[in-house]
């Protein structure tokens, strides 16, 4: 209960209107921690009767388990004058209003201590914060289901990449690995019996998802054209019709090399559109093969004819089929490796077994850029034996 017989010092009677006018909540404390004087905006707060306050200690206003921290901070003032913390307020309801505590200890006229606590309500802060913190948990809860898609999504890209392999007198060291979880690049290795074996790369425009999305769907329609053992030629008209047609977006086409294998491996048909130089190396030494068409899938005026180089290869051929991804890199004065850089590399590592050469040019590539990888790697060699 109040202490009746609590008397509030005169001066503290002549501040009481310059207290009344503060936004904050005021208390004023004698040295036995009982109210002397509450303000106007204390009271709102605490939704209290002006006389229920005064004469309390904090153990008629606080819970009991409470009491031992609000003397430890008592404590605090003695000890270093002041102290600052965040608790709540117990309003007569019972709800608790979470506040900063700001208490320092003055000495007044009368030559007593006392404590003039500053109390500050940030309800508002709280629930701000509350907010923020279930934002944040959805937020997490987002990141967590897109990295899960994505991580699917790159194990679907894993299933367009070209796998190591040997076929009849062929053999095949493929590599593959996107910028971003997620790329463009796609390839196909697809056996007929013992009778041919195509192989098709492809790079299609930008990257991440949607570029990931058009590499599937441009893959699943150049899958079902070769099954059906579509020439090369053929196989590019049709997949750059397709996707003009069928899917036109502004800005957006993908380059193809298509290599069609029979006799064994012994002869190779040949059709590109837009794509980087497939390289022959031979006893002559190096033969680049570029395309005979431009960019696909953008413009009709690009669409592809379907001429095609046929060659016949020796034991000990080899053939290099890869993406811009390996040539568009910079080294740290800003100068491209391009196609010239590449095929050195290639010359450098032609004499090796098919898994060393696809090593020693993915770690000169990598020698040679500066900073990280900004595109789709894809590289496929093929050894006649």
């Amino acid at each position: 209960m109040p202490d009746a017989y609590t008397q509030t010092p005169e001066w503290l009677r002549q501040m009481e209107s310059i207290l009344e006018e503060l936004n904050e909540g005021v208390v004023i404390l004698d040295s036995q921690l009982r109210v002397l004087f509450a303000n106007e905006a204390l009271v709102r707060l605490g939704r209290y009767e002006r006389e229920e306050l005064q004469g309390r200690t904090p153990d008629a206003i606080f819970p009991p388990e409470d009491v031992p921290y609000i003397l430890r901070q008592h404590e605090s003032d003695q000890r270093y004058g002041r102290h600052r913390h965040e608790f709540y307020l117990p309003r007569k309801d019972g709800e608790k209003i979470p506040a900063i505590f700001s208490a320092r200890v003055i000495r007044g006229p009368d030559g007593q201590e006392y404590v003039l606590l500053l109390i500050t309500d940030i309800s508002a802060q709280k629930r701000v914060e509350e907010q923020l913190r279930q934002s944040n948990a959805l937020l997490e809860q987002r990141q967590k289901e897109i990295e899960d898609e994505l991580s699917l999504a790159a194990r679907v890209q894993e299933s367009l990449v070209p796998r190591s392999m040997v076929w009849n007198d062929l053999a095949l060291e493929a590599y593959y690995s996107p910028a971003h979880t997620i790329g463009g690049d796609f390839g196909v290795v697809l056996p007929h019996g013992d009778e041919l074996l195509s192989l098709l790369m492809s790079d299609v425009s930008g990257h991440g998802i949607g570029s990931a999305l058009m590499a599937n769907r441009i893959y699943s329609e150049a899958l079902r054209e070769l099954e059906r053992k579509t020439g090369p030629g053929t196989l590019l008209r049709r997949l750059h019709d397709f996707v003009h047609n069928r899917i036109p977006l502004d800005g957006f086409y993908f380059t193809m090399a298509i290599a069609r294998f029979e006799r064994r491996g012994r002869h190779v048909t040949l059709a590109a559109g837009g794509h980087p130089p497939v390289m022959l190396i031979s006893k002559g030494g190096i033969r680049l093969l570029d395309s005979k068409s431009g960019i696909l899938g953008c413009l009709s005026e690009t669409a592809p004819s379907e001429s095609v180089n046929e060659i016949d290869l020796d034991p000990g051929d080899r053939l290099v089929f890869y993406t811009d991804g390996l040539t568009e890199v910079f080294d740290e004065h800003d100068e491209m490796l391009g196609v010239e850089g590449l095929e050195a590399l290639v010359r450098l590592s032609a004499k090796r077994t098919l898994p060393e050469m696809r090593q020693a040019i993915l770690d000169g590539v990598t020698a040679w850029r500066h900073g990280s990888l900004t595109d789709d790697v894809s590289l496929v060699l093929v050894e006649v034996r």
